[in-house]
């Protein structure tokens, strides 16, 4: 083999396939998902994520203090991010961080409040869009100085399910 075609990287030959095929009994077993929602349930139990532990959470609290700003953005967007640690990065210097902490619908409500009232136009819009902000703070939004939050507020607004019953 020529040194030119290992630069290349491999070749495959064209008769290899992506598709993969079920046994018999792997078909029946997925036929039984589908007529079964308790066993469907159990299956999909079995594919979340492993239970979060002591070590997560301290890696997590470890990434929100890195010097790097994408590795803090990274914990500011985990689900499993703990409350004190959201907080902390409400107050990120770097907008990207607290936009990913507006984002997360994991942040507790009062630091979505806080975030209400954020110097950055831009993390005051993923507020205004997060499902889980509360409503006074959503108010706060719906006078904002910027009309962009503000249309953002009206947006989500007509998406509620009150909203469509007029």
């Amino acid at each position: 083999m020529s040194r030119s075609s290992l630069a290349r990287g491999p070749v495959y030959s064209e008769s290899m396939s992506c598709i993969r095929f079920n046994t018999p009994a792997q078909m029946r077993q997925l036929d039984a998902l589908k007529e079964s929602p308790e066993l469907n349930n159990q299956a999909v139990a079995a594919f979340l994520s492993p239970p979060v532990t002591d070590t997560k959470i301290a890696r997590l609290r470890t990434m929100a203090a890195d010097r790097r700003a994408k590795i803090r953005e990274s914990a500011a967007l985990n689900v499993n991010t703990p409350a004190d640690v959201f907080e902390k990065l409400s107050r990120d210097p770097e907008t990207s961080v607290r936009v990913c902490v507006a984002r997360n619908e994991a942040t507790p409500c009062d630091v979505l409040r806080s975030l209400a009232t954020d110097p950055s136009e831009e993390v005051r819009s993923w507020v205004a869009i997060n499902y889980f902000v509360p409503a006074d703070a959503m108010e706060q939004l719906a006078n904002d100085s910027s009309a962009k939050v503000r249309k953002l507020v009206a947006w989500k607004a007509s998406l509620t399910p009150e909203a469509q019953l007029v």
